[in-house]
This record gives structure tokens, C-alpha cells and sequence, in this order.
């Protein structure tokens, strides 16, 4: 999984960051709620560790957000505070779990399983109006159609509707899709969007895939 570890300080940041890496993972790290902010709206991860004391902000104000813009990666809260009611406001918040410091790692590794397991349950079907996508079979359903899709094409689209309703940059596009490898001056974006249209747009229907002027692409949610 690719994690994003929101952490000020470097020895704890350290000792999740190698334990997670040694597991599998990749791990991104923020220090502040302002790069939290950043990383967390250009790049796409499977999961979030939060700590809330950050030394420019409130972790609550990352995790309102980030569930603001209507994402649903797993968020893991990383807290001091043990109180019932603690507990309830961060969930009540949009949390899917939290871990109260100090961390042993052996729990951190579960708790980061579960979430994954989780989050793999809750978004193996998505929609927007009448296009659906399974991402465990790999089938597009339009309508009455199944659409054959390559597996960049499928990529893409799964990316866009994950972030259903969300205007994504062309730069957002490629780093989650093809990686960092490609400049943002390539019109590989574009090239594949048209694509997709091709074979998902109905005629004298609104397209699929909708062009933001100056912006990027959203698909209606």
C-alpha cells in the first residue's frame, strides 16, 4: 500500500516509517498539517496516519478536509487523548480507526491491515449514473453494455471515479496513473480520456467524462 504518515517528530515518524517499509509498504511522510494538506490533494494514497498535534495546526483540521473533498481513504488517527469521548468525536469526525500513543508496532501493522482489508471491500464497486465499475472483476458496465477496457484505460477510470465529482488537474491524473515519470506538458491525459469517451459516451448524451476549461476532467458523481 502506499501511506501517507503525518508525524512532526522524527523518531516516531522513523521508527512507523522502517516497521511499515519492512512489511511492504511505501511510506510518504508529512510534518506539518500544511504538507498533510498538500501530499494528500495531488497524490493518491491507500491509507492515512494522522497524528493530531502538529506543530501548524490540528489533525482534525487534515482529517474534516480530506472528507470534505470527498474522499474515502482510510484515515488511522494517531492520538494522546484515551477518552471515550475522545474516541467517539474523532470518529464522528470521519476516522475509520484510531491508535492511542504510546504505539506498539505489532498493533500499528494490524490496525494498518484491517484498514487495507477494509478499504478494499468498501470500494470494489463504484458508479456514476448509469456507468459501474468492478474493480475486482475489471468489468465496466454502461448502461446494457460491458466495455473492454486495457488495463491503462481501466486505470484511469477507476481513478476518476474514485474521485467522482472532484476536478482533477492533468498533473493529478498522471502521477496517480502513470507515475512521476511523464512531464505535465504531455498530452497523454487527453489522449486517453478520448479513448474512454469513444467507448463509454452515448451519442447526443453529455459525455462520461467531463472537461473542466482551464482545470482538468471530473466525472460526475
Amino acid at each position: 500500500m502506499r501511506i501517507l504518515l503525518v508525524e512532526d517528530e522524527d523518531r516516531i515518524a522513523s521508527f512507523m516509517a522502517s516497521g511499515l517499509t519492512a512489511e511492504g509498504h511505501a511510506v510518504e511522510r508529512a510534518g506539518t498539517a500544511a504538507q498533510a494538506l498538500g501530499m494528500s490533494f495531488a497524490h493518491e494514497y491507500d491509507l492515512i496516519l494522522l497524528d493530531l498535534m502538529l506543530p501548524d495546526g490540528d489533525g482534525r483540521e487534515v482529517l474534516q478536509a480530506v472528507r470534505a473533498r470527498n474522499s474515502d481513504v482510510p484515515v488511522v488517527v494517531l492520538t494522546a487523548l484515551g477518552e471515550i469521548d475522545d474516541k467517539v468525536a474523532l470518529l464522528d469526525l470521519g476516522a475509520d480507526d484510531y491508535l492511542v500513543k504510546p504505539i506498539a508496532f505489532a498493533e500499528l501493522a494490524a490496525r494498518v491491515r484491517a484498514a487495507a482489508r477494509h478499504g478494499q471491500q468498501s470500494a470494489r464497486a463504484l458508479s456514476s449514473g448509469e456507468l459501474e465499475l468492478d474493480t475486482k472483476t475489471r468489468i465496466a458496465t454502461c448502461g446494457e453494455r460491458s466495455v473492454d477496457l486495457p488495463s491503462r484505460e481501466f486505470a484511469l477510470l477507476e481513478y476518476l471515479m474514485r474521485h467522482a465529482g472532484q476536478v482533477l488537474t492533468r498533473q493529478q491524473i498522471l502521477d496517480a496513473v502513470w507515475g512521476f515519470g511523464f512531464e505535465s506538458a504531455s498530452n497523454i491525459v487527453d489522449v486517453y480520456v478520448g479513448y474512454l469517451r469513444r467507448k463509454l459516451d452515448e451519442p447526443g448524451r453529455p459525455s462520461v467524462i467531463e472537461t473542466v476549461r482551464g482545470a482538468g476532467y471530473r466525472v460526475r458523481a
